[in-house]
């Protein structure tokens, strides 16, 4: 028996390479699979980001991890195994949160994690039996990822590990949010301490939506990980400001950047976004440089597109970037993701310029698929993207490495700095009008 897992891209313009930072790192979903999947069945893994697939593989079953925005292509790669009568299962957030659309597409569907329900998909496989649809659990199994399965496929040497699931908030926009309801899954530490030990990696990405959601948890994390002397980033709240010992653990452990969501400088987008508990903390200013102080550094990512988003939101978020001079900075336009309070709200409101926007054909990577109150839909999507050219200029990226040196004198730090940023500033244009599922059955470059 045989399963072929795969990974869908985003899309790219013919001829054209694929978005360089959208292919760098290991699909944590596949090694996770390859892992729960019992040794005597085969198994194959297509990264339709830096590869062509074969549709002409001898398999029993494709699975295909989807996710919103790799859908529609997810959904191409779909049909044609189906026309060669192979089984396709789907799972992924996506997949999860709209479960009726991705049905009309795949054999079966799982949905949440997939550690409690492999075993019954894997024997109900083997009997011809595969259910339409499998639940799988949100909290963790106990596994390593098995990442022989990226055995020739050019990586970044940045490992992941995951470490929790979920988070505790409930902003209106996120689909963290509507797929876990507000909930936080904690991995077991030693595993954690386990899988590190085994990635052969010095340099992680630690997968987790938000990292401190659990602060008792994160100390007794950062106490385990800080003698493997190891580097790392995650994504996190504002909360750990607060938390003079977590920040000291998080330096010591080799935290050198953390992901950020401040979402917007405007109290009353904050409130409308369910993110006004954020207000509660303190004055972000302040907040923001005693993380600063510990010698760590932020990935700072805003939004725009609600209510009282104009003008003057762009410049002052603007400033407020410049101002504490981040090591990286996104500036996205709000998206209604199908499963999300804000998806439901927008539709109730009669604001949604397409009905399941991210799989129509006319629809591209920067678009604004709803009608904001302040500006037009396209006025949003420009103002975006001068926002990212302007934190992005070759001036202010030199005057922000320069900063990064008074927190942390680091030559390898900072070449990643100098690197990713570069690429950040060459995307801007590359990434907007980019068409979903498009231009990627031609020999990736």
């Amino acid at each position: 028996m045989k399963i072929t897992f795969i990974l869908p891209a985003i899309g790219k313009k013919t001829g054209e390479k694929y978005i360089k930072t959208w292919k760098k790192m290991e699909p944590l979903v596949i090694s996770t699979l390859k892992s729960i999947t019992p040794e005597e069945i085969e198994t194959e893994f297509y990264d339709d980001r830096l590869e062509l697939i074969n549709f002409d593989t001898k398999t029993d079953l494709v699975m295909i991890s989807v996710e919103m925005y790799t859908s529609r292509r997810a959904y191409i790669i779909a049909e044609k195994f189906r026309s060669k009568n192979i089984k396709v299962m789907m799972g992924g957030y996506h997949a999860t949160l709209m479960p009726e659309e991705v049905l009309e597409y795949a054999d079966s569907i799982l949905l949440g994690n997939a550690e409690s329900v492999w075993n019954d998909v894997i024997n109900d496989l083997k009997s011809n039996s595969l259910k339409k649809r499998y639940d799988g659990e949100f909290s963790f199994g106990r596994y390593i990822p098995d990442r022989s399965i990226f055995k020739g496929k050019k990586y970044s040497p940045i490992g992941l590990v995951e470490t929790g699931r979920g988070c505790i908030f409930k902003c209106e926009f996120c689909s963290i949010t509507a797929c876990y309801s507000g909930k936080y899954h904690k991995r077991n530490i030693k595993d954690i301490t386990e899988d590190i030990k085994l990635s052969g990696k010095k340099y992680f990405f630690f997968v987790d939506d938000n990292i401190v959601a659990d602060q008792r948890y994160a100390i007794e994390l950062l106490k385990a990980i800080e003698p493997l002397k190891i580097r790392w980033s995650a994504q996190g709240s504002l909360t750990m400001a607060k938390n003079d010992e977590l920040l000291s653990l998080m330096q010591k452990s080799g935290c050198d950047v953390i992901l950020i969501g401040y979402e917007s400088v405007n109290r009353k987008n904050l409130v409308q976004m369910k993110k006004d508990w954020s207000l509660s903390l303190g004055e972000r200013d302040e907040l923001t440089e005693r993380i600063h102080s510990y010698g760590i550094n932020i990935y700072a990512t805003f939004v725009f597109g609600f209510d009282y988003d104009d003008d003057d939101t762009f410049n002052e978020t603007l400033q407020f970037a410049f101002r504490h001079n981040f090591f990286f900075a996104a500036f996205n336009h709000l998206l209604p993701f199908p499963g999300t309070e804000l998806h439901e709200r927008l539709i109730k409101e009669n604001r949604l310029i397409k009905d399941k926007w991210w799989l129509d054909e006319d629809y591209s990577y920067g678009d604004i698929p709803f009608i904001p109150k302040n500006m037009t839909a396209e006025e949003l999507s420009k103002k975006c993207a001068a926002a990212r050219r302007e934190f992005f200029t070759y001036s202010s990226i030199i005057k922000r490495g320069l900063k990064l040196f008074s927190r942390k004198v680091d030559l390898m730090l900072w070449l990643i700095f100098l690197t990713q940023n570069v690429n950040l500033k060459k995307e801007v244009d590359g990434k907007l009008r980019l068409p979903l599922g498009s231009g990627l059955d031609e020999n990736p470059k």
